[in-house]
Order: structure tokens, then sequence, then C-alpha cells
């Protein structure tokens, strides 16, 4: 995918975000890195609301998108 996910965020809430590029729930992970070597990265929300989480994984801040899918071709 080479466009950001926007989706709800909870505050406080734990969220594990895809970095393997395998989860058939983008931007979350949903197991299929086992194997991989590839780890999920947790981290929580710290406001509600939505967000722009990176699907492309070429953000240099995983998790959210930094506008790293543009210089996708």
């Amino acid at each position: 995918m080479n466009q950001p996910c926007k989706v709800k965020l909870e505050s406080g809430k734990q969220y594990y975000w895809c970095a393997c590029g395998k989860t058939s729930a983008e931007p979350f992970c949903d197991g299929s890195h086992k194997g991989s070597g590839i780890t999920p990265v947790p981290f929580k929300a710290s406001t509600d609301g939505d967000a722009y989480l990176c699907a492309c994984k070429k953000s240099k801040d995983p998790v959210y998108c930094d506008g790293g899918h543009k210089a996708l071709k």
C-alpha cells in the first residue's frame, strides 16, 4: 500500500503496528510476521482521534506517516 492508513485511536490504548507488510489488517499486526524475524512495533496513542499510520513501511518514524510513500513509484 502506497498511502497512509487513516485510523481512529484511543488515548492510552496499546496498539501494534505491522512492520513486515504481510498483515491483512493494515496498518495493525495480525500475527502474519511469525517466522520472519520481524516484529510489530508497540505504541500507545497519546490522544483520541484520527491518525495517519504508515502503510508503505518507508517512514523514518515508524508507525506514523511522514510522507515517505511519495518517493515510491
